[in-house]
């Protein structure tokens, strides 16, 4: 095998999927990052973690960025020698920010970098794939790798008639397709769009973490046929809201499929939600949960949808829409503003970690990488390594993290990225 002779440094957004009601299709990509430097070495494995989950430097081969590496090695047709590693975390674990979809792509795109020819073995559409069949549904993955709002989904197959996933596998319950356990190697496709430059987010990252798995357990594998429906517009609804009419954010965040069956698991989310949501606030469980996403309009103005309810009546026209974002304040939507989230979390006693977030638009990156500067001493302090390599086998290089340049090779900016389905 032709492996490179330099680092390769990856950078992964998080994410957050559903957005309320577009279940394990809807995933916003969000300016908050995990960066992974990755090398070839002589032999033996060294994996060193900075920030976020630093004690997950111990996993060894179990660390999720190196099974993921290891799967894309497979899929390329070989395995170096020995691997260097140098995690540098701003996503949370845990929280339904996407830091397992970010630690996929990222050793999906390393293993891809390290090889000489790996863009030709493992095509941007494989990648996709592997990354879906890792991390179990599509969602996360597909704006990780893309950025701003993806749809994703897995095609039915025609051969002569159209039959269902379900039908053409057949081994996939529907309660398994609701828990997120659909069977490997199926196609999936994904669509790109570019969310409207007003609109913003704001995380409330939960102080604990659940396993999505324990979440998804919450989830019954039928629901009214009313509450499918109702859900099916507010879907559509959500998708014009993002990129286009932002007036309708508030219902169009409306959720029939999941938040309400996951609430008796995460009392204090459900409980943040409410409040959120009884202030006008269009706020989400952030994919699993258990934290919260608020979405709105970056200069709306605290309190106006109380203090003008006739605004939520009905929404200026496109025309109006569209002039409004650029000529006029963004509160003549009737949105409360995102700056009340700040004080409705702190209302709860719960240690919520409000963050701001502007939307990532490019997806995740790869640049050539070489010896740095060390990590910010934040990072540098709870470092955690994992020396399982020959001697004399240390991590090296630098974080660039934030570092957005032009020499990507993935998201919508990408050479190899032009002309594909989610540009």
């Amino acid at each position: 095998m032709n492996w490179a002779r330099s680092p390769a440094v990856v950078r992964a957004p998080a994410t957050s999927a559903n957005l309320g009601p577009g279940f394990d299709a809807f995933g916003l990509a969000l300016g908050m990052y995990d960066q992974v430097e990755a090398r070839v070495a002589a032999g033996g494995l060294a994996v060193e973690v900075f920030g976020e989950g630093e004690e997950t430097a111990g996993a060894g081969e179990r660390h999720l960025v190196v099974r993921a590496m290891r799967a894309a090695f497979d899929a390329m047709g070989g395995q170096p020698a020995g691997l260097v590693l140098r995690c540098t975390n701003g996503i949370p674990h845990g929280r339904g920010l996407g830091s397992s979809a970010a630690a996929v792509v990222s050793g999906i795109l390393a293993a891809r970098a390290l090889m000489a020819d790996g863009a030709d073995r493992l095509p941007d559409t494989e990648v996709l794939r592997l990354a879906v069949d890792l991390e179990g549904h599509p969602d996360n993955v597909a704006a990780c790798l893309a950025g701003g709002l993806t749809v994703a989904w897995h095609p039915a197959v025609t051969d002569g008639c159209t039959d269902s996933v379900a039908d053409l596998v057949g081994v996939a319950r529907a309660a398994d397709v609701v828990r997120g356990r659909r069977p490997a190697g199926l196609p999936v496709r994904l669509l790109r769009f570019d969310v409207l430059a007003g609109i913003t987010a704001v995380a409330c990252v939960a102080p604990g973490a659940m396993a999505t798995h324990e979440a998804r357990a919450a989830l019954p594998a039928s629901v009214p046929h009313a509450d499918a429906a109702a859900n099916a517009a507010r879907s559509a609804l959500l998708l014009a809201a993002l990129i286009s009419d932002p007036s309708v954010l508030f219902d169009a965040t409306e959720d029939y499929l999941h938040q309400r069956y996951r609430a008796a698991a995460m009392p204090a989310t459900a409980d943040l939600l409410a409040r959120l949501r009884g202030a006008g606030v269009a706020a989400v469980m952030s994919g699993a949960g258990p934290s919260v996403l608020a979405l709105g309009l970056a200069d709306a103005q605290p309190g106006l949808a109380d203090a003008q309810p006739g605004l939520r009546d009905g929404p200026p026209g496109p025309a109006a829409g569209r002039a409004g974002l650029r000529d006029g304040p963004a509160s003549t939507y009737g949105q409360p503003g995102l700056a009340v989230v700040d004080s409705i979390a702190r209302e709860t006693g719960i240690a919520w970690r409000v963050t701001p977030l502007k939307v990532d638009r490019q997806g995740a990156t790869v640049q050539p990488g070489g010896p740095g500067e060390p990590p910010p001493e934040a990072a540098r302090q709870g470092r955690s390594a994992n020396q399982d390599a020959e001697p004399g086998v240390h991590p090296t290089g630098g974080s660039t993290q934030g570092r957005v340049t032009n020499s990507a090779t993935h998201g919508p900016q990408s050479r190899e990225c032009r002309g594909l389905l989610w540009c």
